[in-house]
């Protein structure tokens, strides 16, 4: 039994990291057999979730683990693309996953308030007296890691208008079709629910989320895809399953 590591469920979401989310959506999709657990970053073979256990076998990040289940079990997500279809697939699974995320962490993790209703949360279990001291290095290296990667760099405006641009191009390429690519859910719908959810995630107060939420097709894409693929979890980020 494939076992998937993530944080677990946390602000209405399925998992607090939306490449968590990815991970448990394509093996939804596949429908193997899977269960998930709580992770342990000493144990996780990147120093980072997702991860999973197959066979004795650990085996980190989303696109990989896909790729483990497409070579492993026979899997394809995009049997039915064109290759044309799987390169335009690909370029927007890298623009919310290497542009659009860090977007979401700035907005969660630099904005006070935000950080206050969410990722504090994650330092419960640190002894009261350190917590502060812990809570501190933690913002100092991740500040570090958003300007290493770039949008650091930027003014709140700037962020703002990157993030916009992101959503903007993955609702006007969804349109009014059912899922990104058709009538049918394919690989990269695994990737744009996750990134979606998350950016619509009511919870965090940003523009991003008034961005996502303002398109009504990716409200419901993403309670399209809850309905399919998440039934169990009933109402989600505030967007209606079924929709």
């Amino acid at each position: 039994m494939i076992i998937l590591y993530g944080s677990g469920p946390n602000f209405g979401l399925p998992d607090a990291s939306p490449f968590v989310t990815k991970a448990e959506t394509l093996l939804r999709m596949s429908k193997l057999p899977f269960e998930k657990a709580l992770m342990s970053f000493s144990k996780a073979p990147k120093g980072k979730i997702p991860y999973i256990e197959d066979d004795g076998q650990l085996l980190g990040d989303s696109t990989l683990i896909r790729w483990h289940l497409e070579q492993k079990y026979g899997v394809d997500f995009d049997r039915r693309l064109s290759a044309e279809q799987r390169a335009t697939a690909w370029a927007f699974e890298k623009m919310a996953e290497d542009n659009l995320y860090w977007v979401s962490v700035y907005y969660r993790w630099m904005v006070e308030a935000n950080f206050r209703k969410g990722p504090v949360s994650f330092f419960k279990g640190v002894p009261a007296p350190i917590r502060p001291i812990v809570v501190f290095m933690i913002g100092r290296r991740l500040r570090k890691t958003l300007q290493g990667q770039g949008i650091g760099r930027h003014t709140p405006d700037e962020i703002a208008a990157i993030g916009k641009h992101s959503i903007d191009a993955m609702a006007d390429y969804l349109g009014d079709k059912a899922f990104f690519m058709g009538d049918e859910p394919t690989g990269i719908d695994a990737t744009m629910f996750a990134f979606a959810l998350s950016a619509i995630c009511p919870l965090f107060d940003s523009e991003l989320q008034r961005a996502a939420s303002s398109h009504a097709n990716l409200r419901r894409y993403v309670g399209r895809m809850a309905a399919r693929f998440y039934p169990d979890f009933g109402e989600i980020a505030g967007c209606e399953t079924g929709a």
